[in-house]
């Protein structure tokens, strides 16, 4: 006696529930004969009489009756199966947690979860932000599957994989004397109120580089925790900074001057991971998505309209 396959245990039930090899093949999309033949092999392939035909009709026999009460089970766990399935497709019944530098989450993040909902509807998203000193115990105790930060970890806890290299750019209130600058350099800066983050955080050292690099020691008038404050600081004409590009990667930013500075300086975007640990299909797909939205940002040539050839500086 052979097995049934999931072919016949479908055909089976076409005709159980069409009650003729018409209706089945009907409600199967294939040929009547295929079907007939295909109940009849089954019949003689298991030595079971499955129907009784009568004036054109297929009545399921009585004996089989526990065999078609297991061709329903069957197909009910099959359309379980299914809707498992479509439910992963759409995220259903998931929560992908993950988190972000203040730097990043402020506007990369928005854009590259847009694009993760979008393909993904239904994924619950539990975005964090974390400090530096946050995401070693974020990650190792599992509470969220990737974090992206503007620092790389030296832990053998942690996978850390640079997604983009990027720039820092200066960034001076709207009408200042700098924003008539199409490139600022440090040595201006130095000229003005600055504010910047402490050097004793590592995005504050990585903001401190170009000052450093050109021999010079920058002398805050302030300081900020995030790079976000210092944004709204400068926006509210408190002094000037340097800043990375991400954390000024909205089009219409009102009251802030980006401008290039003239001495390269560059800040990395990573993804950390915990060492050993396999990515959902959806983690790993939001990756992606964030390292197509930093590198987007990074193709942008300038955020603001150049200063006109009359203008000073």
């Amino acid at each position: 006696m052979k097995e049934l396959t999931l072919r016949q245990v479908e055909v089976i039930r076409a005709v159980m529930m069409a009650g003729t090899i018409a209706g089945a093949a009907k409600l199967l999309n294939v040929s009547a004969p295929g079907v007939s033949r295909l109940i009849k092999y089954t019949e003689d392939s298991l030595g079971v009489r499955l129907f009784e035909r009568k004036a054109g009709l297929f009545v399921p026999v009585p004996e089989a009756q526990k065999v078609f009460d297991m061709v329903h089970q069957v197909y009910r766990q099959m359309e379980n199966l299914n809707q498992a399935v479509s439910s992963l497709h759409k995220g259903e019944e998931f929560t992908l947690s993950i988190a972000c530098a203040p730097s990043i989450a402020q506007f990369i993040a928005a854009r590259a979860i847009r694009n993760v909902r979008q393909r993904f509807p239904d994924l619950f998203i539990d975005l964090n932000i974390l400090k530096i000193e946050e995401t070693l115990d974020y990650l190792l105790l599992e509470r969220g599957e990737f974090v992206i930060m503007s620092s790389a970890m030296d832990n053998p806890a942690v996978d850390c994989q640079k997604l983009v290299e990027g720039r820092l750019v200066a960034v001076v209130p709207e009408g200042h004397r700098l924003a008539e600058k199409p490139v600022i350099s440090v040595h201006d800066l130095m000229e003005e109120p600055i504010i910047g983050i402490d050097e004793s955080d590592p995005y504050g050292r990585i903001l401190s580089h170009p000052y450093r690099d050109a021999g010079l020691e920058p002398r805050f008038s302030m300081r900020g925790r995030f790079a976000q404050t210092i944004v709204s600081l400068v926006r509210h004409g408190l002094g000037v900074s340097v800043i990375d590009e991400f954390s000024v990667a909205e089009v219409y930013m009102p009251g802030l001057v980006r401008r290039p500075l003239k001495e390269p300086a560059s800040i990395n975007a990573w993804v950390l991971t915990k060492h050993g640990r396999q990515l959902s299909s959806f983690a790993e797909f939001t990756v992606e998505r964030f390292r197509h939205e930093l590198q987007r940002a990074r193709a942008r040539e300038a955020w603001d309209p150049a200063p006109s050839a009359t203008g000073t500086g």
